[in-house]
């Protein structure tokens, strides 16, 4: 069978000849990859060969090329990069060549073939003419396909590769690109694949956008295009815009002032949806800027400082432009539209949201008038959109301008809980939520909560979506309430609540009886079950408790049913349910404490039949884990009875290398486990601590596993104390080793990374220093002390360090000092870095200078 046909028949619509198919170009691809590479390569520059079957050759190249996984990608670079030069010569230019085909859809095809070489090559300083050829191609008047291929490449390329690499380019890359956009360009083909390459290299041309000249030619470009007769090259223009305001915000006065203002008003009225859309999200950008823009300004103040960038306040200027244009939007919405569809209507409420946060209490007088005209409106889509505005503004101006508006709207909201239109409905229960959300202290107990709790618990026999946000709703209430008045008392023996909580919950059981999960409804119902267990009073444990024997009654029904599972709805079905009936057994466990003592047996029995049930399913079998750390956590010493049958499942999931979340989990599990037996755990610590160091070692697992594990390691010596001395040599070892790291300024994901590795390691000194403190074993800690303090320094003097660092560094200082108070460590103690870290500064939050003048004393004591 030639190539042409095998690649023919991994498109067929018969399942076998596919899968056979695609099983011999595997093994071809196995057997011989530099003629499995070449052969792909002729089928994709051949002329006269089928467009679909050279688009199945230019995806095999592609997926040979590519992956989304950096250990395979590792594996398939080097497997390119080993190819004979003449081998891979043969390929690149057969794409390249392809790039002009007469077909457009086959140099689209090349286009992404080109790219994934060069994302392979151009990072290891190969290919070095590429972008010189490219440029070529597009400067060529003659073959209009090589130009939109070659601009489709560039795109690629600016998309998959870090800007630094291509930052030496920039200045030609961008040429090319914007000279692809003009509105002279006579093809509208041309100036799309212009547009979106420019998209695509808006991050790497910041130098030239630091430059006024050429940052007005490529603004002029862009706005000349949102006005394209083209939809689609208008739509690819203010997208630019979008990522420009994102990017470049500082830069934009000047054409805010002379042409985005007008051009995005006049957008969101397009009416093309595409453009209205990209129209609506640019003003969702400038507000998300603003406020953050905002927040910084006030973190400077508070130090004493000056903010690097200022808010230019766009949003407030262009308030009286956009609000009318969002609010004529909103009363777009679809009867039929699907949940997961962006629309219009949708997309304004979000930019009214974010406008409300960006100009706080300057929205409320701009959108009344809308709601107080619309809100009783004959149309369901005026009163629709009325409800949206006014849930959409109650998050940004100052609670007391919302306060008296809310008090006046709640009982009509109320009342629209039974409105004939089942969108005024969902969204007036979602209005709600956000009310018992961010302004509980409006739903007074002896007004509104009867009308409220009745409105909402009858919304529960609604459509699924009216449901979902009638549990949303009522989780909110139980959460903010019970947030409200603990402040208040501790540990309240009742509260506001208490007479609805027996009806609330049985009616959420009720809503969870159903076997769908449509607009997860059934999900909510749980989560807001597991929010009022959380919050219950005194006068309400027993409904805690029944909660609970029916939870456990429905897993020991649904571990029954295992067997019977057909299909992966039925098993994705089983798994999410499990994993809901573990949430709600968590929050009773956290509740009752030690009270779960009588019913714990029964749970334990559950949870190690469930975790045998699931099998490899990793998001159950976390949440059975968390189970079982809840219940350690509670039982404490009692809970010993339970770790031998336990054992064997949290070894299998710490081996689980290649499982993160679910080794992170067990890794929590031990912590867990050794806080709650605190000595008693010491038989454990040996067999806890070599499959931890064995973990250490994995090139398989995920380096932020490896904090975790670190951290662990305080956790058994804070419980074990001095029986931790067999381990000590190792452990201080490996954390020696892991606080040299030192990160690389330019790669913010290292420096995050680094700091998130030495919170660990501090976490780690300060188990086992603490676990050793005042007991006859702590001189063992004396080889260590320089070390220990040459972490701290490194952390104090590094600019990133983050407050939780500090703290840690000033707690760990301390507790050091504490240890030896008789001046075992006076003259390493005296350093002048300790004295001068330890005095008083101004830019710190009130818990870390408390606990640095806490170490202060300790190191005062210790050095006398």
């Amino acid at each position: 069978m030639s190539a042409a046909e095998l690649l023919a028949n991994t498109l067929s619509p018969d399942a076998s000849t596919r899968q056979d198919a695609t099983a011999k170009l595997e093994s071809a691809s196995r057997e011989n990859y530099p003629q499995y590479m070449l052969m792909l390569s002729s089928v994709l520059a051949g002329e006269d060969g089928p467009l679909h079957v050279r688009n199945a050759a230019g995806l095999a190249l592609k997926n040979a090329l590519s992956a989304r996984d950096s250990a395979r990608q590792q594996e398939y670079s080097n497997r390119w990069l080993s190819l004979p030069n003449e081998t891979k010569g043969k390929i690149k230019q057969d794409a390249l060549l392809t790039l002009g085909s007469v077909s457009q859809k086959a140099g689209n095809f090349a286009s992404t073939v080109v790219a994934a070489i060069a994302a392979v090559e151009l990072p290891q300083g190969h290919w070095p003419e590429l972008i010189e050829l490219l440029l070529g191609f597009v400067n060529n008047q003659t073959n209009t396909n090589l130009k939109i291929s070659t601009l489709q490449t560039i795109g690629f390329i600016c998309e998959t590769i870090k800007p630094e690499i291509l930052s030496l380019r920039s200045n030609e890359i961008l040429t090319a690109v914007i000279h692809g956009a003009r509105k002279e360009e006579t093809s509208a083909e041309v100036q799309l694949a212009a547009i979106h390459a420019l998209y695509n290299s808006l991050e790497f041309v910041r130098e030239n956008f630091e430059r006024e000249g050429e940052r007005n030619y490529i603004m002029q470009v862009v706005c000349e295009a949102t006005q394209n007769a083209s939809v689609a090259v208008q739509v690819g223009a203010f997208e630019c815009l979008v990522r420009i305001m994102g990017l470049y915000y500082d830069k934009m006065a000047l054409y805010m002032e002379q042409a985005l203002f007008g051009l995005t008003v006049v957008g969101m009225k397009h009416s093309d949806e595409r453009v209205a859309l990209q129209a609506v999200e640019f003003w969702s950008t400038v507000c998300e800027e603003e406020v953050d823009l905002a927040l910084e300004a006030q973190e400077a103040q508070d130090y004493g400082e000056t903010p690097e960038t200022e808010s230019r306040h766009f949003a407030k200027i262009a308030l009286p432009e956009i609000v009318p244009v969002l609010l004529h939007l909103l009363t777009k919405q679809e009867e039929d539209a699907e949940d997961d569809e962006w629309n219009v209507s949708m997309a304004a409420g979000t930019c009214l949201s974010l406008l409300a946060g960006a100009v706080q209490d300057g929205i409320v007088p701009a959108v009344i008038p809308f709601i107080e005209a619309h809100i009783k409106a004959e149309d369901w889509h005026n009163r629709e959109a009325a409800v949206m505005t006014f849930g959409s503004i109650l998050e940004g101006p100052d609670p007391a301008v919302l306060t008296p508006l809310v008090d006046q709207a709640l009982p009509l909201l109320i009342d629209m809980m039974t409105d004939p239109n089942a969108h005024v409905k969902d969204t007036t229960a979602w209005t709600l939520g956000r009310i018992c959300d961010l302004l509980i202290a409006c739903i007074k107990p002896d007004v509104h909560l009867h009308p409220l709790v009745s409105a909402l618990v009858g919304g529960l026999g609604d459509s699924p979506r009216v449901v979902a946000n009638c549990c949303w709703a009522l989780m909110n209430l139980a959460d903010q309430l019970g947030l409200y008045y603990e402040d208040e008392v501790e540990r309240p023996g009742s509260g506001p609540l208490s007479p609805y909580y027996e009806g609330v919950v049985q009616a959420l059981l009720r809503v969870t009886e159903s076997a769908s999960n449509e607009a997860n409804f059934r999900t909510s119902a749980y989560e807001a079950i597991t929010s009022y267990l959380s919050h219950a009073t005194g006068d309400s444990i027993f409904v805690v408790q029944n909660t609970l024997l029916t939870i456990l009654d429905r897993m020991e029904r649904l571990l029954a049913m295992q067997n019977q599972i057909i299909g992966v709805d039925d098993r994705n079905n089983w798994n999410e349910l499990q994993s809901n009936f573990c949430s709600v057994v968590i929050a009773v466990i956290r509740k009752l404490e030690k009270g779960i003592q009588p019913l714990s047996d029964r749970v334990m029995t559950l949870v190690l039949q469930l975790i045998q049930a699931a099998g490899k399913t990793s998001t159950v079998l976390e949440d059975a884990f968390l189970v079982v750390g809840s219940l350690a956590s509670a039982l404490e010493a009692n809970f010993a009875p339970y770790i031998q049958a336990f054992l064997p499942f949290l070894y299998s999931a710490l081996k689980a290398h290649e499982d993160t979340q679910l080794c992170t989990v067990a890794v929590g599990i031990i912590g867990d486990i050794s806080r709650a037996l605190g000595e008693q755990s010491a038989p454990y610590a040996e067999p806890f601590m070599t499959v931890l160091l064995e973990n250490l070692q994995s090139e398989v697992l995920n380096r932020n596993v490896k904090i975790s594990v670190l951290s662990c390691f305080g956790d058994i010596a804070l419980a074990i104390g001095p029986l931790f001395e067999p381990f000590l040599e190792t452990t201080m070892a490996v954390l020696k080793q892991a606080g040299a790291v030192e990160p690389n300024p330019l790669d913010y994901d290292l420096v995050d990374y680094v700091g998130q590795l030495r919170e660990g390691i501090l976490e780690a000194y300060t188990g086992i220093v603490t676990g050793l403190k005042k007991t006859p074993k702590v001189e063992i800690l004396l080889p260590y002390a320089q070390d220990i303090l040459t972490l701290i320094q490194r952390c104090l003097a590094d600019e990133e360090r983050t407050d939780s660092l500090v703290r840690l560094c000033y707690g760990l200082l301390g507790d050091l000092a504490d240890s030896f108070p008789g001046g075992q460590l006076k003259q390493i103690l005296l350093h002048p870095w300790i004295a001068s870290e330890l005095r008083s500064k101004n830019r710190m939050p009130p818990e870390t200078k408390k606990t640095m003048r806490w170490a202060r004393e300790m190191v005062k004591t210790a050095t006398q």
